[in-house]
C-alpha cells in the first residue's frame, strides 16, 4: 500500500489552501504563492516555488507539477489534471485533501496498533544477541565451555553481529524491496494481484481501492467527464495494481456497449455487495450520487479493514516472540541437560 514516501500532511495542506483562494478568485499564481508561505517542508517550498514560476510562464498546474512530481502522488497530479480539464479544480482539490486526512488518520492507528508487538520483537532479537554475545564472553573469560545457543555456530560477538543482520537485516531487505516493487508498474500489478488474494490483508487492500474508485468516480463523473476517461481515472485512484491491470478490460467492455455494471463485474475484483449497488444505482441513472453517499460506509469498510490487518499483525509478531522464547527455553535447557550428563 506504500510506495514512494511522501510528505502526506503538507500535500493535504496544499490541496485544501488551494481549493479556498482558487475557490475565493484568487489567481493560480498568487495562490501557489500564498500556500508556499504556509508549507513547513523546506522541498515541498521548493517545489511549490518552480510551480509558481512555471505557471506564471504560462504553463497549467499539471504540467508545472509533473516537473516536480517526485514530491507529488500520481494521484495528486491525475485528479489535478481532471480538475483542470473540467474546470472543478477546487472541488477536486478539496476531495483531495480531505483524501489524504483520511489515509494520514488510518495510517497513525495502523503503527499505533501494531507499535508495542513490534517493538516486542526487536526487543526479543536484541534479548537474543545479547545472550549470544554474554555466552562467548564467558568462554573468554575462560569460565566455561562457549555455548552454541541457537544451533547455527553462532557465537560471541561475531555471532550476535551474524544475528541481527540474519534477523534485522532481513526485515530491511524485505522493507526495500517491497518499496522497489511499488516503483515498478509490471511487478507492482504482480504483487497486489498476489497479495489481494490473501486473506484478511487481500481485504483491506481491497476495501481501500473500492472506497478509493468510489470517490474518484463520483468526482470525475460530477465534473461532466466521459465515462471511459472518468474510469480510468478512477482506476487509477485505487493506487492497486490488479485494478490499474483491469483498466483496459473495464473500458474494452464500455466501448463495447455493456454497462458499468457489466464491466466492473468482469474484473472479478469489486465486492458483490458493491455490485449490487452500483447495478441498482445505473439503473435509476444515479451512480455518481449513490457512490458520492455511500463513500463514508466504504471508508468505514477500508478502516475496519485496517483494524483487523493491524490485529492479525499484531498477533503474528506476538507469536514470533513466543516461539523465539519457546525456542531457546529449549535449547538452553537442553544445554545445560547435556552439561550434566557429560559430567555423570
Amino acid at each position: 500500500m506504500i510506495g514512494t514516501t511522501y510528505d502526506l500532511k503538507s500535500i493535504s495542506l496544499f490541496c485544501r489552501s488551494l481549493s479556498t483562494l482558487l475557490e475565493s478568485g484568487v489567481s493560480l499564481r498568487r495562490s501557489i504563492d500564498i500556500v508556499a508561505g504556509k508549507i513547513r517542508s523546506p522541498s515541498l517550498k521548493a517545489s511549490l516555488e518552480t510551480m509558481r514560476q512555471a505557471v506564471n510562464e504560462g504553463d497549467e498546474l499539471t504540467v508545472a507539477m509533473k516537473k516536480e512530481k517526485k514530491r507529488f502522488p500520481q494521484l495528486t497530479i491525475d485528479m489535478i489534471s481532471v480538475g483542470e480539464q473540467t474546470g472543478e479544480l477546487p472541488e477536486i482539490l478539496k476531495g483531495l485533501a480531505d483524501h489524504y486526512d483520511n489515509l494520514i488518520r488510518m495510517r497513525r492507528n495502523f503503527i499505533t496498533a501494531i507499535a508495542w508487538p513490534a517493538f516486542q520483537l526487536f526487543a526479543a532479537i536484541m534479548i537474543i544477541a545479547l545472550v549470544i554475545y554474554i555466552f562467548g564472553w564467558i568462554a573468554d573469560q575462560g569460565k566455561g565451555e562457549m555455548v552454541d545457543l541457537l544451533g547455527l555456530g553462532l557465537k560471541g560477538t561475531s555471532g550476535a553481529i551474524t544475528w541481527l543482520t540474519m534477523t534485522l537485516g532481513t526485515i530491511g531487505g524485505l522493507f526495500i524491496a517491497y518499496q522497489f516493487v511499488q516503483r515498478t508498474f509490471a511487478a507492482k500489478r504482480f504483487l497486489d494481484e498476489f497479495l489481494i488474494k490473501i486473506p484478511v490483508l487481500g481485504t483491506c487492500m481491497q476495501s481501500f481501492a473500492i472506497a478509493r474508485f468510489s470517490w474518484a468516480f463520483h468526482l470525475t463523473q460530477q465534473t461532466g467527464m466521459p465515462m471511459e476517461q472518468s474510469l480510468t481515472a478512477s482506476m487509477k485512484a485505487t493506487g492497486n495494481g490488479a485494478f490499474l491491470d483491469a483498466t483496459d478490460l473495464v473500458c474494452r467492455a464500455v466501448r463495447e456497449g455493456e454497462t458499468v455494471t457489466q464491466a466492473l463485474t468482469a474484473t472479478g475484483l469489486f465486492t458483490r455487495e458493491f455490485m449490487e449497488i452500483v447495478a441498482v444505482a445505473e439503473e435509476s441513472g444515479t451512480v455518481p450520487e449513490q457512490l458520492h453517499r455511500l463513500s463514508p460506509r466504504f471508508e468505514e469498510q477500508a478502516r475496519r479493514s485496517l483494524t483487523a490487518l493491524a490485529t492479525v499483525f499484531g498477533w503474528l509478531i506476538w507469536a514470533c516472540v513466543a516461539m523465539f522464547i519457546i525456542f531457546f527455553i529449549f535449547r538452553i535447557v537442553l544445554n545445560y541437560i547435556g552439561l550434566i550428563e557429560s559430567y555423570t
